[in-house]
């Protein structure tokens, strides 16, 4: 590993999820796509991936580094000298036909959940793919990139398929069996900064002085606030998700824009309205925790089409007497609403990552979380929608489905969103073995499910 060319220090916010993935706390992120090659693509489908796989690779630098040193407080990044593909890229055939417009992904599920359980292993690429191909026609195969957080946000693995989905469409030509290179060789270009290169994170005296006095001071926490169990190892993951199909999510968008709120507010209102349902009377509340890219106010450099970790968090809560009244109640969503509009018009001014400078020691962080109570009760990340070209003549891409890890210290369960090619928005499910009861996350997904159809009824 010492003889790997060193490329940049891993930064803050990369740092944080080095440290998780050395403590097996959180091990992974994943973005997966359901593709279409046409018929005039005629070679073995692994030739055109390997071939896509090839150009990504010297499109992207961050997928051929490696965090180096998680266990230490200066890990940095280093380039691997080659990726075997082989090694990076595995098949297996459907046992079944693809799902039907409304239907989860038995195949997928199992696949994801086994993947958010496994960790990366250098000197091995921190980035998967895993590609399933269809039962009696291996043109339609879903590939699954999984990777490490730190080198990726979940706006990178939108990024990775749409530029995979380019890179396939350039392949039509190029793919012969003297052509296709299994072992790659990278590009020796810089990586893309980090979000403090780029960002210079402010934090007003006044943040900081609330955050100290909350957290050292007076660390009060509200008794009524649900956020399952205590944080507690090892780590499992469990893994659901749910389709709503192209119609459903229409009209869902219709609902929204009448109502003057958006899709991830009216989801996030919609998962603590099911939660309340099913909890004791004496939980009064629970806290949202979102996810948002902040590559809309950096520099050029970073597009969304770049790969690597541009993203902030941030809070709401949502009180049992505001939501559980009988029918959907829109003007939480509206609220809900405003909150994200509030934390967007600071352009990253007082964002938790900001608070990573003044951390000493990251894995110390961590570690001095567990056998406490949780900060929040769930978790809201929405990357939006791949809207693609579906000429037939060219390959398409259809469903997507947006996943992650369980986190030890986070949420006591994740919500990932994304709509794919079908225009079927897919919500998955993450949390980790014992902090919810067995029976809360299928009754809660269910009903999220019923009550979002039934707004659009």
């Amino acid at each position: 590993m010492d003889q790997l060319e060193r490329l940049r220090a891993v930064g803050l916010l990369e740092s944080y999820s080095t440290a998780r993935h050395h403590l097996k706390f959180y091990l992974n992120v994943s973005v997966a796509a359901t593709y279409t090659l046409p018929e005039t693509y005629n070679s073995p489908v692994q030739d055109y991936i390997y071939t896509a796989c090839g150009r990504l690779i010297g499109q992207h630098p961050i997928l051929s580094a490696i965090p180096v040193g998680e266990d230490t407080k200066e890990p940095y990044f280093a380039r691997l000298p080659e990726i075997d593909l082989e090694k990076s890229v595995s098949f297996a055939k459907r046992s079944h036909d693809f799902p039907g417009a409304d239907e989860p992904d038995a195949e997928l599920e199992t696949l994801l959940t086994t993947q958010h359980n496994t960790p990366f292993t250098p000197p091995l690429p921190f980035w998967r793919l895993c590609v399933l191909t269809g039962a009696t026609n291996e043109r339609r195969f879903t590939a699954a990139f999984v990777y490490h957080h730190a080198i990726g946000d979940g706006t990178s693995g939108k990024a990775f398929h749409k530029t995979f989905l380019q890179a396939l469409h350039e392949t039509a030509a190029s793919v012969g069996p003297e052509e296709v290179k299994s072992v790659i060789t990278p590009p020796r270009v810089p990586l893309l900064p980090n979000s403090e290169a780029v960002h210079h994170l402010p934090v007003s005296i006044f943040y900081l002085a609330t955050t100290l006095f909350k957290e050292k001071v007076w660390p009060w926490s509200d008794p009524g606030l649900w956020t399952g169990s205590e944080v507690i190892v090892p780590l499992e993951t469990q893994m659901r998700h749910i389709v709503f199909p192209e119609h459903v999510t229409s009209s869902l968008k219709d609902r929204c824009r009448q109502n003057n709120t958006t899709i991830t507010a009216v989801l996030e209102t919609a998962i603590a309205r099911s939660l309340f349902a099913r909890l004791p009377e004496t939980f009064t509340s629970v806290k949202c925790t979102g996810a948002m890219s902040t590559r809309r106010w950096l520099p050029d450099i970073i597009t969304d089409d770049s790969m690597g970790v541009w993203v902030q968090d941030f809070e709401d809560t949502f009180s049992r007497d505001k939501i559980t009244r009988d029918g959907f109640p829109w003007e939480e969503a509206r609220r809900a609403r405003q909150t994200i509009e509030n934390v967007l018009s600071l352009k990253g001014k007082n964002a938790n990552p900001s608070l990573l400078k003044y951390v000493d020691d990251v894995h110390d962080l961590f570690l001095s979380k567990v056998g406490k109570a949780r900060k929040s009760s769930f978790e809201v990340s929405n990357v939006g929608v791949l809207a693609a070209d579906q000429d037939p003549t060219k390959p398409r891409i259809g469903r997507m489905v947006f996943s992650q890890s369980a986190s030890v210290t986070g949420n006591a369960f994740e919500v990932s969103v994304i709509t794919g090619g079908d225009l079927c928005m897919v919500l998955a499910f993450t949390w980790q073995s014992h902090v919810v009861e067995s029976d809360l996350m299928p009754a809660v997904i269910d009903s999220i499910w019923t009550e979002l159809v039934n707004l659009c009824s």
